[in-house]
């Protein structure tokens, strides 16, 4: 048993499946500019990553660079005759020391160097002086030296600072420290370069300790001369992550790694590390127990690859407002023209003229189709109306044949002899009968016209009521009420005898002077209602009455069924016959017919439009 597949589109309408279209059409490049921007975003952060781990390790080298320009100049003053002479000698006189003291600071001043903004390294040197030699000497520096001519201090054991000694154990090594108190106030706090001061002659025995001072800002010309995104910071720490310089106010605070990032104990390594916040790049030399840091923050970062998001919006943007007129287009050009035929396709009722015809403005497949479809209407109506028009014709065509069996002439001379011999021989009963049997051929006959006066119609009924009054001496009455303005209007010849006719024979046959049939005309708006309506005494099945002039049921009352069939052929399908209960006794048939005079009823023929009639 073969499966049969359905496409599932066939359950939506075609608006709906244009809708479905355009999402589809769009939804990749909602896709595709987000995966562009997520990939663009990835890839600029591994490309600026790598470009400033090169960076960062560039920087690091001019950093030591700078402070190996400062060594060497401690290298020379330390190998000066001046300060190898400030060992403390028994044989120095009061007035040696105090040459040696200003010879010294006049070397130290010569060797400051300048930096940007006004600032200076300044040189301090820090003699071991045990014996307190130079009493004279000031104890207290200042980290500006402009502010204090000394620039030689002197210190014992009992006066040695923990940057003293850390220099001292360095054994002639550069250490960079941070000297909280340098100065005579308590919070003023410099990062320095210190080295030991040994002698030349003999190795053991220590000078001091030479100090450069405001190495931060040193240090802080080299980070200018790296430029950054916005709000991006570089600093320069020790093994234990503690600030050394910073290009901002942190200096001697701790600094927080991500914990993602971890440094080992390599010579020399350059790490990076990626957060939500921001990029973190690093370079270490376990050597100089110094690490640089970049930190960049990731917004502004992005804020780089705006340019390039704009331009991938951008042409998202155009590409779905262009996908938007194309469907707008396409909507206006194909839904709306194939609307409209599905509610000409609905709301068409075959038979009934078309409002109007589409003009041929399109040649593609919906105009063929829409012009296909009024054509297709239009050959269906012209269909109807001339199975319409042959029918009446056929119909007409065999009443007339049934009328040219008989000379109408001959018929009406002949009546008129019989009448008049009656009426002279003394019979005027019979001479009655044959005048109204006269008139009932006559009106019956009414010159092949189908459609007779109201007026002339109640003629033919009553000659028709008269005859079987006298001919079967009924003894029921029959009242006519009937409304002067009817009278002209049309109605198909021989309509209401048949109902007459079943009145008598089904209703008031039997019930002698008790019998009673009331035949109306009445004007309703723009119809005329008939009614003839009986008081027998036997029930009437209503219902199977009314199947059977609908041709709903098959069987007897071929009368009434044929004058129903020809009121809807000249009238329209919904007028014709209506059978009902009559109270509190009897059978009432209603026949309803639209107001129709003569002169319209002529000019519609003369037209040849048998199919509005």
């Amino acid at each position: 048993m073969r499966l049969k597949l359905t496409n599932p589109l066939t359950r939506m309408n075609v608006r709906q499946q244009l809708i479905l279209l355009f999402l589809i059409l769009v939804s990749p490049v909602i896709l595709l500019n987000w995966y562009a921007n997520s990939k663009a975003e990835a890839i600029l952060k591994e490309h600026v990553t790598s470009a400033y781990e090169e960076l960062n390790k560039q920087n690091h080298f001019l950093i030591n660079r700078d402070i190996d320009t400062i060594s060497r100049i401690m290298t020379t003053i330390i190998q000066n005759p001046t300060t190898q002479s400030m060992i403390s000698k028994k044989t120095d006189t009061e007035f040696d020391r105090v040459v040696k003291y200003g010879d010294m600071n006049t070397l130290l001043g010569n060797n400051s160097v300048g930096l940007f903004g006004g600032e200076a390294i300044y040189y301090f040197l820090f003699v071991y002086d045990p014996h307190n030699s130079y009493p004279f000497a000031p104890t207290i520096p200042d980290i500006n030296r402009r502010n204090n001519g000394s620039s030689v201090f002197f210190y014992s054991e009992d006066t040695k600072t923990s940057w003293i000694e850390a220099a001292l154990a360095a054994k002639g090594k550069g250490v960079l420290a941070l000297i909280d108190n340098f100065g005579p106030k308590g919070d003023q706090m410099t990062l320095a370069y210190l080295r030991a001061v040994n002698s030349i002659t003999n190795g053991r025995s220590v000078v001091g300790v030479l100090v450069a001072t405001k190495m931060d800002k040193k240090i802080e010309e080299a980070f200018r001369t790296v430029s950054l995104p916005e709000g991006g910071q570089l600093y320069l720490t020790d093994w234990s992550d503690r600030i050394l310089a910073a290009t901002t106010p942190t200096m001697g605070e701790k600094f927080r790694f991500p914990d993602a990032l971890k440094t080992g104990q390599s010579m020399e390594e350059t790490l990076s590390e990626v957060t939500d916040d921001s990029i973190y790049v690093v370079h270490t030399k376990y050597s100089l127990q110094q690490k640089l840091v970049y930190t960049i923050p990731t917004q502004s970062l992005l804020q780089q690859q705006s340019a390039l998001k704009r331009v991938i919006q951008t042409i998202s943007i155009v590409y779905s407002v262009f996908a938007i007129v194309v469907m707008m287009y396409f909507w206006r050009s194909l839904m709306n023209p194939l609307r409209k035929l599905a509610m000409f396709a609905r709301s068409h009722e075959p038979g009934k003229p078309l409002s109007s015809s589409p003009s041929k403005e399109r040649n593609d497949e919906v105009g063929v189709l829409i012009h296909s479809v009024h054509n297709m209407a239009n050959r269906i109506n012209d269909m109807i109306h001339e199975q319409y028009s042959m029918e009446i014709k056929q119909k007409e065509s065999q009443l007339q044949l049934l009328y040219q069996q008989i000379n109408p002439h001959l018929l009406y001379n002949t009546l008129e002899s019989i009448y008049w011999k009656s009426s002279l021989e003394g019979n005027t009963g019979s001479a009655e009968m044959i005048k109204e049997l006269s008139k009932l051929m006559r009106i019956s006959l009414s010159r092949g016209r189908e459609l007779i006066t109201i007026e002339e119609e109640l003629e033919h009924a009553r000659a028709y009521t008269s005859l079987q009054q006298k001919r079967y001496e009924y003894g029921f009455t029959i009242r006519w009420e009937i409304e002067e303005e009817t009278l002209p209007y049309l109605i198909p010849k021989i309509t209401l005898q048949p109902l007459i006719e079943n009145a008598i024979i089904h209703g008031v046959i039997h019930m002698g002077e008790d019998g009673e049939i009331v035949v109306s005309a009445r004007s309703d708006g723009e119809l005329i209602r008939l009614s003839v309506e009986d008081n027998g005494y036997k029930p009437a099945d209503v219902a199977r009455i009314n199947r059977l002039i609908s041709d709903e049921e098959s069987g007897a009352g071929y009368g009434i069924k044929n004058v129903n069939k020809r009121i809807q052929l000249h009238f329209g399908s919904e007028f014709g016959l209506r059978y009902e209960a009559r109270e509190p006794e009897g059978t009432r048939v209603d026949a309803t017919i639209p107001k129709r005079l003569a002169e319209a009823a002529e000019q519609r023929q003369g037209r040849g439009d048998n199919a509005d009639v």
